[in-house]
């Protein structure tokens, strides 16, 4: 019984960490690609739009990291980030004019 209980707090370790790695290094990456697609989307001058995009990333970081802890799995958490990650990258690679 007592390897049984000690085995699901590992996995509780496990799972917390993963959310935590999520949040923090794919919401940042997954931020920074988004902003830059703002930067460049916004209609504003471009000194206004880089400015008004990296205001944004502040409460754009805080939903990715929200939607991270929110998720009923951690594939789901990781999803929350990766997605739009691949979608932000994939506007910035193709250099979609927005």
């Amino acid at each position: 019984m007592c390897t049984e209980s000690a085995a699901a707090a590992r996995a509780l370790r496990r799972d917390v960490a993963s959310r935590a790695a999520a949040a923090i290094v794919g919401g940042y990456a997954a931020t920074s690609l988004v902003t830059a697609v703002l930067a460049r989307a916004l209609p504003l001058q471009r000194g206004d739009s880089t400015t008004l995009a990296m205001l944004l990333s502040f409460f754009i970081f805080t939903g990715f990291v929200m939607g991270v802890f929110a998720a009923r799995s951690t594939r789901r958490g990781w999803l929350v980030v990766l997605v739009p990650a691949a979608i932000a990258g994939a506007l910035l690679l193709v250099g979609v004019p927005l």
